[in-house]
Parts: C-alpha cells; structure tokens; sequence
C-alpha cells in the first residue's frame, strides 16, 4: 500500500534539495541542444537507477534497531542541511554535444551525465535515510521518484525561467530547513524511544 503522506513528504524534501543542484542547470543545457523529450527518457531512466540503489541501501538500515536507524538519519539530516546551508552556487557545465542526435545518443548522454553527476549525491544519500526513517521503500521511492524527474523536467523545459522568477539562495535555505526539521525530529525519536 502506497502512503500518500510519505511520498508527498519524500517529494517535497527531494524535489526542493535536487532543484538548486546540477540537474536542472544540466538538464537546462542539455534541453537547449537536443530534443527535449529524448533527453528527459535519459536523464529519468538515470534517476530512477539512483532511486531504485538509494531505496534498497536504506531499507537494509531498516534492519537495526530504531533507535539507532533514527540517530543515523538524524545525524545524516543535519550533515545534509549543513551542505546546503554552506554549498556555492555551482555554474552551468558544458556538455559535449553528440554528432548524432538520434534518440539513443542523446538519452545516453543524458542519462551517462546524472548517472556519473548524481551518483552519491546529497538527494540519494536524502532518500536512502528517508527509506531507513519511514520503512515504506515504495512510498519513498515513487516521491523520489517524482520529485527528480520533476526537476529534471523543469530544468529541461523551463529551468531558466523558473530560477529568475524564485532565488536559488531561497530555494536552497527552504530544503535545508526542512532537511534540518526532519534531523531533529529523527533525533528526537532516537532519544525518547
């Protein structure tokens, strides 16, 4: 059974860490050189790999006793609030344009691109923890999910217009809030259970 609360919380925590990252200026530049449909199968098959390995990681920390799995995402959410509190803001990355733009060389650029970039990055590492904190790695990894591709989509259609209109600073100290609100809840629970 799908909880609809946890995957609307894993949406939002991962969709807001993941929108100031490289995705979407990544996904902004690949979007601008190739078709945009060819570079979202890509960049979507990349993310759902990570979430598929980020899911399994944190449902094996399911394993130990609670306490423990608590002060471990407790712990892990404040290191992950603390990196996007003190992150620079990171520039657009040129990315090699393929010869031949057919659907397979673009979707394999896109998705060789996230698989190397994202590959233990801060929103994997955010939803292995929130796998091991809820205990539903379907619930978690369908918001993962969602909210990645729905950056990656941003990004590619409209990442630019979207970060003139809100600040990227504003977007980052709103996820390392609520990275830092779930770190204190987890630790919290590890000292009263």
């Amino acid at each position: 059974m799908i909880s609809i609360t946890v995957t609307a919380l894993v949406f939002g925590v991962i969709f807001l860490a993941e929108l100031p990252d490289k995705t979407a200026l990544a996904g902004l530049v690949l979007g601008t050189r190739y078709r945009a449909s060819y570079v979202f199968a890509g960049v979507a098959a990349a993310f759902l790999l990570h979430v598929v390995l980020a899911v399994a990681a944190g449902s094996v920390l399911t394993l130990l006793p609670q306490q423990i799995v608590h002060a471990i995402t407790g712990v892990l959410f404040l290191g992950g609030a603390a990196v996007l509190l003190m992150k620079k803001d990171e520039d657009e990355e040129e990315v090699r344009k393929p010869a031949d733009q057919s659907f397979w060389k673009v979707a394999g650029t896109g998705f060789m691109l996230i698989l190397v970039a994202e590959f233990g990055d801060l929103t994997q590492i955010m939803t292995a923890n929130l796998a091991a904190r809820y205990d539903d790695p379907i619930s978690v990894g369908l918001g993962a999910v969602l909210g990645l591709w729905a950056v990656a989509g941003l990004g590619i259609v409209g990442g630019k217009a979207l970060m003139k209109r809100v600040p990227l600073q504003l977007i980052t100290q709103i996820a390392a809030l609520l990275m830092l609100g779930l770190g204190v809840w987890s630790l919290y629970e590890a000292v009263a259970g």
